[in-house]
């Protein structure tokens, strides 16, 4: 199924936001909270590489989901590996690679080390989200891939991908094949395709705001005048 996407400068602008501001500005498209389920990750997503270029920006791509056994032969692979490289390699936009660790016990052996970072970079991806272990972190960081992830460990055993391109979780967050995702030093914010635009509007007018009030807070000779004033009538 082909990928669907926004136009580049819609990922561009999103890159400029930290993913809370962008799950505040969320919340005001989608008319109020939703499950945080959809929303954005658990706190027990560690994000052991990202700013690699030192820009400041947001890593920002398409979520290629998929599952993966780290421990014990599988039953079956639904598909093949090459066949999940290749929706990288084929996306035409940035992505990032999404995997979930189903093996039992979960969470226990590694599912992303370095050779599978330099693989996935020269085929297009950003970043990897991954709901399991990393282990070679200092060779991912040298192959340019942003990292987030549960854990680290030093080994895996037999290791296999058994499915791709289906819905996964990753920290408590529910991820589509496809989901535009807003990656930072706070985790994983989640934008679905068909709202990025308006998401990225609000995301605007949500900095706005903010940095008014980041402004009348912080400016020189702030007196408990101010305070009530503000209690009375807002930010001016």
């Amino acid at each position: 199924m082909p990928l669907k996407t926004v136009a580049p400068e819609i990922l561009e602008g999103l890159a400029e936001f930290d993913s809370a501001t962008v799950q505040n500005a969320a919340a005001i498209v989608y008319g109020g909270y939703i499950s945080e389920h959809i929303d954005y990750s658990g706190p027990d997503l560690n994000p052991y590489l990202y700013d690699l270029d030192g820009s400041g920006k947001a890593t920002v791509g398409y979520a290629m989901t998929s599952t993966w056994t780290p421990l014990h032969e599988p039953v079956p692979e639904v598909t093949g590996r090459h066949d999940y490289m290749d929706s990288i390699a084929y996306a035409n936009a940035p992505t990032i690679v999404v995997q979930q660790d189903i093996d039992l016990p979960p969470r226990r052996g590694a599912i992303i080390g370095d050779g599978m970072a330099y693989q996935m970079v020269a085929l297009g991806a950003v970043g990897a989200v991954t709901d399991g272990n990393a282990r070679d972190v200092p060779g991912i960081k040298k192959a340019g891939l942003a990292l987030w992830a549960t854990g680290r460990v030093p080994g895996h055993g037999p290791f296999n991908m058994i499915d791709h391109g289906i819905p996964v979780e990753v920290a408590g967050l529910r991820i589509l094949p496809g989901d535009i995702l807003v990656c930072d030093g706070d985790g994983v914010t989640r934008v679905p395709v068909d709202q990025a635009e308006d998401i990225l509007k609000q995301a605007h007018e949500v900095r706005e705001r903010e940095g008014k009030t980041f402004a009348y807070f912080s400016k020189p000779g702030f007196t408990l005048e101010d305070w009530e004033s503000y209690k009375a009538n807002g930010i001016p």
